[in-house]
């Protein structure tokens, strides 16, 4: 037996004598049918302070400001179509310092809620290994818009709970005791969407 079976187990025993009067309700919202999911998740992400880019086409133009670029191994070729700078792929694995030296990084993701602006990478396809996308300093996200759900339940249907899970809201901030805000503590200091509709997305060719 598992410390989480033994408690609620004994949760079950005391409560078997005095079950609680109510009824807790569970009859939360699953799916989110509002047909602006897309501009949304725009919202949020502005809310944020994440740059958002919309269409493949805005690719090229941010890869030319770097000239150190991450990437997973699996990265779709047409995402590097045109880009002159360094590419280090990560096979073998980067080192955190190799990481740091780079100057940004380039992934996909598994999934982004509008409802909350959190883009979420499970280590899927495009996606890489979590120190990837936490050590450079700039994040250079590809969204495609069947991957944009509109609530959390949504988002977790569609992620293997046994999978390393990066969630994302906004570049890597934090504030002290008084307010000051500082950015880039726990991940990248800039992070930056590309917005890619089903009709200019390169893997739905």
């Amino acid at each position: 037996m598992t410390a989480r079976d033994e408690i609620l187990a004994r949760l079950r025993t005391a409560l078997a004598d005095n079950p609680p009067p109510v009824e807790v309700p569970r009859r939360y919202r699953q799916v989110d049918d509002r047909p602006d999911l897309v501009e949304i998740l725009i919202d949020r992400l502005a809310d944020y302070r994440a740059v958002v880019h919309r269409g493949i086409g805005a690719l090229p133009g941010l890869l030319a400001e770097v000239d150190r670029l991450a990437v997973p191994t699996d990265i779709p070729a047409d995402w590097l179509a045109g880009y002159a700078g360094q590419v280090h792929r990560d096979a073998p694995p980067l080192s955190p310092a190799d990481l740091d030296g780079l100057a940004a990084v380039l992934t996909g993701c598994a999934v982004a809620v509008a409802d909350t602006g959190t883009i979420i990478l499970d280590a899927g396809p495009a996606q890489g290994r979590r120190a990837l996308t936490l050590v450079p300093d700039r994040h250079i996200c590809v969204v495609r818009s069947d991957q944009v759900v509109g609530l959390l339940p949504e988002a977790l249907t569609r992620l293997d709970p046994r999978a390393p899970q990066t969630w994302i809201s906004g570049p890597s901030a934090t504030s002290d005791i008084e307010l000051n805000r500082v950015e880039g503590v726990h991940g990248p200091r800039r992070l930056e969407v590309v917005l890619v509709g089903l009709d200019d997305d390169p893997r739905k060719r």
